[in-house]
């Protein structure tokens, strides 16, 4: 049985639909771009959510969630990666995390993982990560949006459009994860 899981799987695939709408609408200059003393670029924020995963899901009943080869400040830092290079590294987290999910049933949830050395249920491990990705996702979006300006394409229902959207409401499901490695 996997109802719970595949409701979960199905949330971290909207939520990288999202990110990679997203990514689809930015130049590669904006991938890197980074206002003076302001937020991360959307590439860092790429990069750490990638390196989350892969540290995350790694080996994820059996080992801590954070990895002794993880070196998480490096990946807030400045970049200058390709957009290919960049969506190789985005691709292999969410390859790691896909692998893991399919691994487990919904029997696995109540199973116990650490994550710095802290003991999570595996349910709640999974709650967490999801919240953290999404959280990220939401910050790549609003960062992509105010690079593209005008002429940014929603990713979601446009303003003015919910009445028409409600007569079909097509964002609500997210597709099977693809596995882009």
């Amino acid at each position: 049985m996997r109802a719970l899981l595949a409701s979960i799987e199905s949330e971290y695939c909207r939520y990288r639909l999202l990110a990679e709408s997203a990514l689809a609408q930015l130049t590669d200059p904006q991938l890197a771009h980074c206002r003076p003393g302001g937020p991360n670029s959307v590439a860092a924020l790429c990069w750490h959510v990638a390196g989350n995963l892969r540290s995350r899901f790694t080996d994820f009943l059996t080992t801590d969630g954070e990895k002794t080869w993880r070196d998480r400040e490096s990946e807030f830092a400045q970049r200058s990666a390709t957009r290919e290079e960049l969506l190789a590294h985005w691709n292999r987290g969410w390859s790691v995390l896909f692998a893991a999910l399919g691994s487990l049933s919904d029997g696995d949830l109540g199973r116990q993982v650490q994550i710095r050395g802290q003991p999570l249920a595996v349910q709640e491990a999974l709650h967490r990560s999801l919240a953290h990705t999404a959280y990220h996702v939401g910050q790549i979006v609003f960062l992509a949006r105010s690079l593209v300006g005008d002429r940014w394409q929603f990713l979601s229902i446009p303003p003015g459009a919910s009445e028409v959207y409600n007569l079909a409401p097509t964002l609500e499901k997210a597709p099977r994860p693809i596995d882009r490695t």
